[in-house]
């Protein structure tokens, strides 16, 4: 994470409990790399509930539950698939119960677009049927705002900002139709506070606008703001000055992973259908081809010309990658 990111900011991460059950919501713009950033950089070992389509072929169902990822699943998954959910959601309120960290993200897919979508109500029911079945457990709801400066390209960079936690018996009410409604509403709420909503009308002409006037969608309080005001009262992202030498070690950095590249490029790029998918496949290029093929080359220039140049080679490409990325 820390060489595919120019920069992530993570913003009130004391907002996370420590010592009691958590349920961590979180908008969904950026496929599987919204849950690396709360993996990787939230201050809990989560669970996290995730799309059952995923789960289909057995070794990879393997792997994936052995990181605490649970499938979910959803109509589109088959009206017969939805009973297995209610496992899933016992799951769920044991580890509750234990003190564990769950992270759900409950807008139910994942869409590119600036904006806060509708809440599904998989989460309430969580919530409710845990406190239905542990009424004195001090459940607390953390929502989360993950930002991208432009979730298809690479260096991203992105911003995370925790909410304050919000206790789930204060949604218990004598109407749990009221009770659910009230949840989703305040979710909803805060969820519009810590990510950039674009609102659905006129989208794609205020996205252009706002990127015309280069605001910093790292920010999204000063880009809602600036939605608000109608577009008079907006911050303009303060532009780096080393984008063409940037540009210059990207270069070099695609000419050194030559191989990495065209593959993914060629073989892997052009196959994406859903553009929410493409940085997490080019992440998983990242993680997985560019340091077999810098091992391969480090290993030939040691048979061929020694430790010195092998290892010469090997801090040379790091710090290409770090300077491409980072500058």
């Amino acid at each position: 994470m820390f060489f595919y990111f120019k920069k992530v900011m993570i913003h009130n991460i004391e907002n996370i409990p420590k010592d009691k059950p958590v349920l961590i919501l979180g908008n969904h713009q950026n496929a599987l790399l919204d849950a690396l950033l709360i993996a990787v950089y939230g201050s809990r070992f989560s669970y996290f509930l995730t799309r059952a389509a995923v789960f289909k072929k057995v070794l990879f169902s393997k792997l994936l539950r052995s990181l605490q990822m649970l499938p979910v699943y959803r109509i589109r998954d088959g009206w017969n698939t939805l009973n297995n959910n209610n496992a899933i959601f016992e799951t769920c309120s044991e580890l509750l119960k234990k003190g564990e960290s769950i992270v759900i993200f409950p807008e139910g897919n994942h869409n590119l677009e600036r904006r806060v979508r509708p809440l599904s109500k998989g989460f309430t029911r969580i919530v409710f049927d845990t406190l239905e079945k542990y009424p004195s457990l001090d459940l607390q709801l953390v929502p989360v705002g993950l930002n991208y400066k432009d979730a298809v390209s690479f260096p991203d960079s992105a911003s995370m900002f925790f909410g304050k936690p919000i206790a789930a018996q204060a949604f218990i009410e004598d109407s749990k139709s009221k009770s659910l409604a009230n949840l989703k509403n305040k979710m909803q709420l805060e969820l519009l506070q810590l990510t950039t909503h674009i609102p659905q009308d006129n989208y794609e002409t205020n996205l252009r606008q706002l990127q015309e006037l280069q605001v910093d969608f790292l920010k999204p309080q000063d880009v809602n703001n600036c939605i608000k005001s109608g577009f008079k009262r907006c911050k303009t992202e303060v532009k780096s000055k080393t984008v063409g030498l940037s540009n210059f070690f990207k270069l070099l950095l695609i000419i050194n992973l030559i191989l990495p590249y065209a593959i993914w490029k060629l073989a892997i790029e052009p196959k994406i259908t859903e553009l929410e998918f493409k940085s997490t496949f080019r992440f998983a290029v990242a993680l997985t081809l560019v340091p077999v093929w810098i091992l391969i080359i480090t290993i030939i220039l040691l048979l061929y010309y020694g430790l010195f140049i092998a290892i010469l080679y090997f801090l040379l490409t790091i710090l290409l990658g770090l300077i491409a990325i980072k500058l």
